[in-house]
């Protein structure tokens, strides 16, 4: 039985999210983790996802 969680890098790397990116990842994930129920950092993990995917969009427009 394997147990944890992996993140794929390709979707993250076609994003053109390099190192630092990857580390705001594990940042937030770490922060959801650690207070799962926490509404204050659920809400500001949502908060720190959107503004991360709002530097790298997926499709230019």
């Amino acid at each position: 039985m394997t147990s944890g969680i992996r993140i794929g890098t390709p979707a993250v790397t076609t994003r053109g999210f390099k190192a630092q990116e990857m580390k705001e990842i594990a940042d937030i994930i770490a922060d959801v983790l650690n207070a799962p129920e926490n509404e204050e950092v659920l809400a500001q993990a949502k908060q720190k996802v959107t503004a991360l995917t709002d530097r790298f969009p997926l499709y230019d427009n």
